[in-house]
């Protein structure tokens, strides 16, 4: 049991890693010829069409090693952005992410790729929407937070390195967690206990799975490969989905400093529309 978990887990972090690398790489360097100011311009313009788009973009080629959303809302909010295009950023920028939406497609299928980008998109949207038609800016805190640097556009192989290497000592480990616990559930969890309990087309594991999410603090990268094995071991897409959704859209950490700078109704509102979102994404993985 223990040698085919070990198996597992070599055969499982080996493909990551070449994924890894070799995607991170390329879409660093691609970064340096993002026009990231004109990006910018577009979400404090006043077309909300555009400001949308733009707000999606952004949270496609936000580089995750160097800033974390949290901060990146601040700025936003500093520069007195549409409060609806601000929250879009928000839902999107987690479970948004160039590199991994790539090894998804590579592990999952780009069809569930594909299927997960465009769900995610428009609850993105609509969400973000939604809250500044119900006027839920009142709920944002007057505060101020360090640690956003804007970036520069250069297409450059060092830089495109070095950016590689921060994305290894930032992300890597919670893929390799994702692997450690794949390895885990494919050499140790009875394939038919999984089949038996989450295969089944229970619509009630859904929402179940939705809420599940949500206090795991399972990173998109770590979800990858156990979604993967769990899929293998026979439980059902819409679970799958909704719990990984849930989790990269909502970690513990990140509502922790969400409380920082939005009152407890607005992040009461958040974790619900997370929850919401990741629910109605599974159903639709359920049905198709």
């Amino acid at each position: 049991m223990w040698e085919e978990t070990v198996k597992s887990f070599l055969s499982i972090a080996l493909e990551l890693t070449v994924l890894f690398i070799v995607i991170s790489f390329a879409i660093s360097l691609l970064q340096g010829i993002i026009p990231y100011e004109k990006v910018e311009e577009k979400l404090s313009g006043k077309n909300k069409v555009i400001g949308a788009a733009a707000a999606i973009i952004f949270a496609f080629i936000t580089p995750f090693c160097s800033c974390s959303t949290i901060p990146v809302v601040v700025n936003m909010l500093k520069k007195n952005m549409s409060f609806g295009i601000v929250m879009i950023f928000l839902f999107a920028s987690p479970v948004l992410d160039p590199t991994i939406l790539t090894i998804m497609g590579v592990l999952l299928g780009w069809k569930v790729a594909i299927i997960y980008t465009v769900v995610t998109i428009l609850f993105s949207v609509v969400i973000g929407f939604i809250l500044e038609a119900l006027h839920f800016n009142k709920y944002v805190k007057n505060v101020t937070m360090s640690g956003y640097e804007e970036s520069t556009n250069k297409f450059d192989i060092r830089l495109a390195m070095n950016e590689t290497i921060a994305l290894i000592k930032s992300v890597y480990p919670y893929l390799l967690l994702g692997a450690v616990i794949g390895a885990i559930i494919h050499g140790i969890v009875p394939t038919e206990w999984v089949s038996s309990f989450f295969g089944k087309d229970h619509w009630w594991l859904i929402p179940i799975a939705a809420i599940i999410g949500i206090p795991l603090y399972i990173r998109l990268s770590s979800m990858i490969p156990i979604s993967q094995i769990l899929i293998l071991k026979g439980m059902a897409l819409g679970p799958v989905m909704a719990m990984m959704i849930s989790s990269a859209g909502a970690s513990l950490p990140e509502v922790i400093l969400l409380k920082s700078i939005f009152k407890k109704e607005l992040v009461i509102t958040f974790i619900l529309s997370v929850v919401t979102m990741s629910t109605i994404s599974g159903f639709i993985f359920y049905f198709i």
